[in-house]
């Protein structure tokens, strides 16, 4: 059973380490080490940050972005979910990126932008079950492991929020 609380900062130690593993895993960052606490938490809004727990251990976790400092773009995030690793393929994503959906609209989020490597399919399809819509790509944006690499731009704007 998956209950979802939301993300504090007592929650540092393994949100951290479920981001470790998708930066190891190569699919899911351009990131290449873990940051500390203090700039993974001024990277994110502080809202709409979402910590799956199964049985009082945390497996997942969904946060936004913002997408500009500029102050008409306040409705445009951009999603992270990451599902530890040894918890991936048990839908524990979908309930992650479902939730981040309601939570962003709560917010005032109109738009959720996701950008991710062409080659983690898994993620696209989730992206795509959903709602998400593919709107672009952006062709050898960036070297990981002296690898360039492609990222595919997937969107779902809101039905209740900026209508």
């Amino acid at each position: 059973m998956i209950s979802l609380i939301p993300m504090q900062p007592e929650h540092a130690s393994a949100v951290l380490e479920i981001y470790g593993h998708g930066i190891a895993s190569g699919m899911a960052t351009f990131e290449t080490t873990v940051p500390d606490w203090n700039t993974f938490d001024l990277k994110y809004l502080p809202h709409s940050r979402i910590i799956a727990m199964q049985e009082n251990e945390p497996v997942g976790w969904a946060a936004l972005t913002p997408v500009s400092a500029r102050e008409c773009y306040n409705g445009v995030a951009e999603v992270s979910v990451y599902v530890h690793q040894q918890h991936q393929r048990k839908g524990i994503g979908r309930i992650l990126l479902e939730e981040l959906i309601n939570t962003s609209e709560q917010n005032g989020i109109w738009s959720l932008l996701s950008v991710i490597h062409e080659e983690n399919r898994a993620s696209i399809h989730l992206h795509e079950q959903c709602g998400f819509r593919y709107i672009g790509y952006r062709e050898r944006i960036a070297q990981l492991d002296g690898v360039w690499r492609t990222t595919v731009m997937l969107e779902k704007r809101s039905k209740l929020v900026g209508q």
